[in-house]
């Protein structure tokens, strides 16, 4: 049987939209939370006494148990049931967001970020799961698109929101803002959120293989954290990810004989599945690079203030944010593929143009945001479609590993993608320039034209609902 019955009822129940509330709320709580930090960096230092190497690690920390964790929680919410993981997740986020507001000094705030990343590794990996089951098989783009869009706004919002929340109280506002919003949603979650697992699935985890998973996802995120501080060529780093990949190979060797594994091969089988994830790699290697190099132009090259830099890196993400909800729509009934290609395209021009446009003197509404609105454009097509596309042709029983599966390579090729934009930048001189700004540019379109390519020759035609048709009339016959 194909995973889409061809005649169903489509109409959205108002369960399903209220299931689509709750998740959306703890994406844009936790986009918000990531997005407002750096603003909160100054305040930070001078309170806490903090060095740049404790500062780097308020990010570092989150990043490290966010992408190490989530395969595990993927897989647990498919064998133990998606809410019964999910909802403890966003109370360990609270908690965490809890330490940081509350943190006497800089290590209580590392280790509150920490257990913060520790909850959104479980929210990252169960959200959509706990969420598209209500919703019927041929419309879950379209609420993957509000999610994106809600992630868009955040990121937009994030910078703003921070600087009002420091003004107004302090840099623990930041933190204390998450409060409240998680504990809503515990208190309505329980109502709106069914109970839904694998059907397939007895319990029996394989905890050789996430213990596996872990350490060797861990291990690389690590190295990747650490090569900003410790230097890409020292010997600690390529031992580091050497080990990782190590692991990760026993793992996938050890996945194959399992009756519940912690990386489900099986879902490989789908075409679209793997296309996806390897578009992603190269998504992922150049989305949040992007982000990074435009904050150290318009700050350290072109010296604008905090604030105008909110204002402009602003109009692209914004555009993103009202494309997604449209573009979910259009994946649902026309597919994936040519939205992922044309989006990664756009991003891959923009950051050409930034290239080779942008000078020494600066010019943010003249140069930079009219090109970032090209960049704009193309994440609004494809940065919520890879989620979607990932689990298009998946069996509902198995979205908690599709999402967390897709979602750790997204996070561990960021967290690469930033280091070696560090590497870029720092090459062409001791502080900040033009031409490490630029070299940075080329890599990042250089990766968004490579996932355009791969999407383009790897994923399948149609959409989810078409390919479900094609393999019913092939089985009739």
């Amino acid at each position: 049987m194909s995973s889409f019955p061809t005649q169903v009822d489509e109409t959205i129940p108002r369960r399903a939209w209220m299931a689509l509330l709750v998740s959306t709320l703890v994406v844009f709580l936790s986009v918000i939370n990531v997005s407002s930090v750096h603003v909160a960096f100054p305040t930070i230092r001078r309170e806490l006494g903090a060095t740049d190497v404790q500062l780097s690690w308020i990010v570092g920390a989150y990043s490290l148990v966010l992408g190490s964790f989530m395969l595990a929680f993927g897989r647990l919410a498919d064998s133990l049931g998606r809410r019964r993981v999910y909802l403890p997740g966003v109370a360990v986020f609270a908690l965490g967001s809890l330490i940081c507001a509350t943190a006497p000094g800089i290590e209580w705030l590392i280790v509150g970020r920490l257990v913060q990343g520790l909850g959104g590794a479980v929210t990252v990996a169960t959200g959509f799961a706990v969420m598209l089951p209500e919703f019927p098989p041929m419309r879950r783009s379209t609420p993957i698109g509000i999610v994106g869009a809600a992630g868009g706004l955040g990121a937009v919002t994030g910078p703003v929101v921070g600087s009002l929340v420091i003004d107004l109280a302090s840099w623990r506002g930041v933190f204390w803002l998450n409060v409240p919003f998680c504990l809503l949603v515990l208190v309505i979650g329980p109502r709106f959120l069914s109970e839904s697992r694998a059907p397939d699935a007895a319990g029996r985890i394989d905890w050789w293989g996430v213990a596996l998973g872990t350490a060797g996802i861990g291990s690389i995120m690590f190295a990747i954290t650490q090569s900003d501080t410790w230097g890409f060529a020292d010997p600690r780093i390529g031992g580091l990810a050497a080990a990782g990949l190590l692991l990760v190979g026993l793992l996938v060797r050890r996945s194959r004989h399992q009756p519940e594994p912690l990386l489900d091969l099986a879902l490989f089988r789908h075409r679209s599945f793997t296309s996806a994830n390897i578009g992603v790699v190269f998504f992922g290697l150049a989305f949040g690079a992007g982000a990074l190099v435009s904050s150290i132009l318009l700050q350290d090259v072109w010296d604008l203030t905090v604030r105008d830099v909110g204002l402009v890196l602003a109009p692209g993400p914004l555009l993103g944010a009202v494309l997604s909800p449209v573009v979910g729509w259009a994946a649902d009934r026309f597919g994936h593929r040519w939205l992922l290609v044309v989006g990664c395209a756009l991003c891959a021009l923009g950051y050409t143009l930034l290239a080779i446009f942008i000078s020494t003197d600066a010019a943010p509404w003249a140069q930079y945001v009219p090109l970032s609105l090209v960049v704009g454009m193309g994440t609004g097509l494809a940065v919520s479609t890879w989620n979607s596309a990932a689990v298009a042709d998946v069996p509902t029983a198995r979205f908690g590993t599709a999402a967390a599966t897709v979602n750790t390579l997204r996070q561990v090729s960021i967290g690469l993608g930033i280091a070696v934009v560090v590497v870029l930048i720092a090459s062409a001189g001791t502080t900040p320039t033009l031409l490490g700004v630029q070299r940075a540019y080329s890599f990042i379109a250089c990766c968004f034209l490579s996932a355009s390519v791969a999407v383009a020759l790897t994923f399948p035609a149609g959409s989810a609902r078409d390919r479900a048709s094609a393999l019913d009339d092939r089985r009739e016959r």
